[in-house]
């Protein structure tokens, strides 16, 4: 069960990440048509064209995205909330950390996937150039970069060991 974790990751898994996904990132836009967050899920539910057009840089929103590109924003929206509820239910119900080990190496598989996609998207000269990353990018890569170095440093054993389960019965 994850109160079983270290409290750094613990922290991280339980309460950041499921927060991320469902109501984190802060926009840098100032203009007036821009949602004043991008939240994990709520970002692409609320406004596919901005979500859209922010991946890759920040641009000026364009008259409206094609009906193919809001739809696959819309799904991703749903993932992210799906995402999230799988998150809480593995790390709030299981009582068995072979489970909570198990999904976090699952999420880390996906980080390094979702981090090498991002790149390959953006390209070599946007991969690299770190500052001139929006807030997306930088939820995308430098967010997700640092998941799963939390997950992996957890998995080695690098953030402390795990605490004994709580027996809940009492002895008389």
């Amino acid at each position: 069960m994850a109160s079983q974790l270290p409290s750094f990751p613990r922290t991280i898994f339980t309460v950041v990440e499921p927060i991320s996904l469902h109501v984190a990132r802060l926009s840098h836009r100032h203009e007036a048509n821009a949602p004043p967050a991008s939240p994990g899920c709520l970002g692409p539910l609320v406004d596919a064209d901005w979500f859209i057009a922010s991946q890759i840089d920040n641009v000026a929103l364009p008259a409206a995205s094609s009906d193919n590109a809001r739809l696959v924003a819309l799904q991703l929206g749903n993932a992210y909330g799906l995402l999230f509820l799988v998150g809480v239910a593995v790390l709030y119900t299981t009582s068995e950390l072979k489970v909570v080990r198990n999904y976090l190496v699952a999420l880390l598989i996906a980080d390094i996937t979702h981090v090498g996609l991002t790149c390959w998207g953006l390209g070599y000269e946007r991969a690299v150039d770190v500052t001139g990353w929006n807030a997306v990018t930088w939820g995308n890569v430098g967010f997700t970069i640092f998941l799963g170095l939390t997950r992996t440093a957890y998995l080695l054993g690098l953030l402390g060991p795990d605490e004994a389960a709580q027996n809940s019965k009492k002895k008389l």
